[in-house]
């Protein structure tokens, strides 16, 4: 059993710290900015909250952190009463925010200064992962601190892989959105196409999933998609947020990505007709419309 602390209880980091507890094991005190959220994760797991990253964070061994963005990343980890101002040394910063690398390599520094490792660790499985305690983690960092980390973020893992030094991890979650963008999108475009056709999409997607078309979207999304639900899983205000990360990463790196430039816009459209908080696959929704 370890001492943990966890900083962001949203809809990804409330389970995840969850099963900390109850699979993991472990001691755990939690901090949410709206502090009712907080009470109520411990009352549901018999845990403990605090009122400021640094007091959940005090003589903790792991402290983990899953917030909005880059700007909340630096607000609860170097801003006034951030965890680093009372993280012991030897103790392990793991952060499972989207965030960009640049943050991560700034997160590295400040945290050697204080003698904390940190490890960027972005997650994939949305919501349903989370709750069920099968995310995918994509780590950057010292192998010997990950070796530390790996059994702790376990609890909440199906797959935990060290991708590299820091902010590799980050920018493995990018690649993770870039592959989903495209996949969405022609899926999206498949389905689209076979409606206008005047196919069964059930048939269809039935015969063509069993070949090289196939994918964890078209199995878990097609009939969401054919029925016109898209209250499933990741937002695409989210998505959108990953994308622009993603975009200008590659601004940096020149990496040349106009697929995922064009499908950005595609969901830069689908907000303007109201669908910020569909999931994702409601790039089907931008075809569809009369």
């Amino acid at each position: 059993m370890a001492k943990v602390a966890f900083i962001g209880m949203g809809v990804m980091g409330y389970p995840m710290a969850g099963h900390l507890k109850v699979k993991g094991g472990h001691d755990v005190t939690v901090y949410n900015r709206t502090i009712a959220k907080a009470e109520a994760w411990a009352k549901q797991y018999d845990g403990k909250f605090a009122p400021t990253p640094a007091q959940a964070s005090e003589d903790a061994d792991f402290v983990f952190t899953c917030v909005g963005n880059d700007d909340d990343l630096r607000s609860v980890t170097t801003g006034e009463n951030g965890v680093l101002a009372t993280m012991k040394a030897g103790s392990i910063l793991i952060d499972n925010t989207t965030a960009s690398a640049e943050v991560a390599g700034e997160l590295h520094a400040a945290a050697k200064e204080k003698g904390v490792e940190f490890i960027d660790a972005p997650v994939s499985g949305g919501q349903a992962g989370a709750e069920n305690g099968v995310l995918t983690v994509m780590c950057g960092g010292d192998e010997a601190a990950f070796e530390k980390a790996r059994p702790v973020i376990d609890a909440y893992a199906r797959m935990v892989g060290l991708m590299g030094p820091v902010g590799a991890g980050q920018l493995t979650k990018m690649i993770n959105q870039i592959c989903i963008a495209g996949i969405v999108q022609g899926l999206a475009e498949g389905i689209h196409f076979g409606k206008q056709a005047g196919l069964d999409i059930e048939k269809v997607v039935d015969v063509i999933s069993k070949g090289a078309a196939g994918s964890w979207q078209m199995e878990n999304r097609h009939k969401t998609m054919n029925a016109g639900k898209y209250d499933f899983g990741f937002a695409v205000d989210w998505m959108r947020k990953d994308l622009g990360i993603v975009l200008e990463e590659a601004r940096r790196n020149q990496a040349k990505l106009p697929l995922t430039a064009l499908v950005d816009q595609f969901y830069g459209d689908v907000q303007a007709m109201g669908g910020n908080r569909w999931d994702t696959s409601s790039l089907l929704a931008r075809l569809d419309r009369k």
